[in-house]
């Protein structure tokens, strides 16, 4: 058979699959055995096999199940509860102060954890409900939690990051250090326009009349919140850092660091332990499936010749290399209104980024685009994840269409920010250049 006609049936019935509802990973490993048994016959399916071994005795995989435990340990022991009443001392009086202090909260979260879904459902218990008793508008306070809670995907330790790197080949711990910076632009990016936005229109986020006026000294001891995640943040990443530690070991650092920080507090339970080991698990499973699937399909894909007509196609173009990246960037904000990122990864990262460094590119510079893409992803309809995460706590008389509303000035502000470090990728590639010559 024909292997450009074997490529499109591949796809089509992923479409076709993916519509009926199935699970991802089970849509991916189903087409990959059935192709691979109707083209090779049975016995290549011991390739599949040793492709997915090859897979589940990877080490920096590892990581993984390891910083999902430990955002899991820090949700439940309830330091987040501390940070959230620190910040509404410290911003409560500034215009939009509530919702540029979710935003600083998530950022902290997203250098604690990792993990996206932790920081939007906590913000949606935690700060939502202040927001709206304050009269701050519906769409900017739900737009604040969703854009901010995707700060866990681009600032380490990020889980995504990790499986980028895995499936790129590139350093863990470079793809973390070239993080930092873009993720802390984003996140003041989303801080300056709530600020200007209520200063244009104040009535979109009153200021309370009754808020007593907290003394300095007050404040300052609210800070005591910060010494507990600022010291896991700096245990993992300053480890990798300083060259300490591998990824995969700075995440069992940062595991224990929030055991001690979950005994130190006073939270250390043994219902807490087994709750955030149960969340970890679930949610590993459901990343290392995936990862298993998407490997045998694209084995396949490899194997008929799939990225082999993809690359002579980028070759005979004869458009700029800049709209060759954008049309690739394009695709992934598309794929992104219907896939999940695990996904979107492992489908596409193995076809771009040999397309990648033939234009000339930097794989690590474009990584931080495609986390950017991602970060767009998790808040785009109609599949959007934070979209679903918050709406598992929005109160009653707020629909999904407030949510749909608030995120839309964010995403344009990711379009943006995007556009900027395609522009000048030295923003992004500065820190890890500075990094790898302090380690040499």
């Amino acid at each position: 058979m024909e292997s450009t006609l074997v490529l499109i049936l591949m796809f089509a019935s992923l479409v076709v699959l993916m519509l009926t509802g199935a699970g991802l990973a089970f849509v991916l490993g189903a087409i990959a055995f059935l192709v691979t048994a109707l083209l090779w016959g049975p016995g290549a399916l011991i390739v599949t096999v040793l492709n997915t071994f090859d897979t589940m005795t990877s080490e920096s995989l590892m990581a993984i199940p390891l910083y999902v435990l430990m955002a899991a340990i820090l949700q439940k022991s309830g330091i987040i509860d501390d940070l959230y009443t620190a910040m509404e001392k410290w911003f409560g009086r500034v215009s939009g102060g509530l919702a540029i202090g979710t935003v600083v909260i998530c950022t902290i979260m997203a250098a604690m954890t990792g993990v996206v879904g932790a920081a939007v459902a906590a913000m949606g218990i935690l700060a939502l409900p202040s927001m709206l008793a304050r009269n701050y508008n519906q769409p900017l306070a739900l737009g604040a939690i969703c854009a901010g809670g995707t700060l866990g995907i681009l600032i380490p330790p990020s889980v995504i990051t990790i499986v980028y790197a895995i499936t790129a080949q590139i350093s863990i711990g470079q793809m973390f250090i070239a993080g930092i910076i873009p993720g802390l632009v984003l996140a003041f990016s989303y801080s300056a326009y709530i600020w200007v936005r209520v200063r244009l229109d104040p009535s979109l986020a009153p200021l309370a009349t009754d808020l007593p006026d907290i003394p300095l000294v007050e404040k300052l001891a609210a800070l005591r919140s910060l010494i507990l995640p600022a010291a896991v943040i700096l245990a993992v990443l300053g480890s990798i850092y300083a060259g300490i530690a591998t990824p995969t070991e700075a995440a069992s650092v940062g595991v224990l660091g929030a055991l001690v920080s979950a005994l130190v507090s006073g939270r250390l339970r043994l219902t807490n332990i087994d709750a955030a080991a149960t969340d970890a698990l679930r949610v590993s499973a459901m990343i290392l499936w995936i990862t298993l699937g998407a490997k045998a399909f694209i084995s396949v894909f490899v194997a008929t010749g799939g990225a082999d007509a993809i690359l002579d196609f980028v070759r005979t173009l004869e458009a700029s290399r800049y709209v060759v990246l954008l049309a690739m960037l394009a695709v992934l904000i598309i794929l992104g209104l219907f896939l999940d990122e695990i996904g979107i990864i492992l489908l596409c990262v193995p076809v771009f980024i040999p397309i990648v460094t033939t234009l000339g590119f930097d794989p690590l510079w474009f990584g931080v685009l495609f986390m950017i893409t991602a970060q767009m992803a998790y808040i785009t309809p109609p599949f959007g994840y934070t979209l679903f995460y918050l709406k598992g706590v929005l109160p009653e008389g707020i629909g999904i269409a407030q949510v749909y509303r608030g995120v839309i000035p964010f995403f344009l502000i990711q379009v943006a920010i995007l556009l900027l470090f395609v522009m000048f990728p030295q923003i992004v590639t500065w820190l890890p250049e500075q990094t790898a010559a302090h380690n040499r």
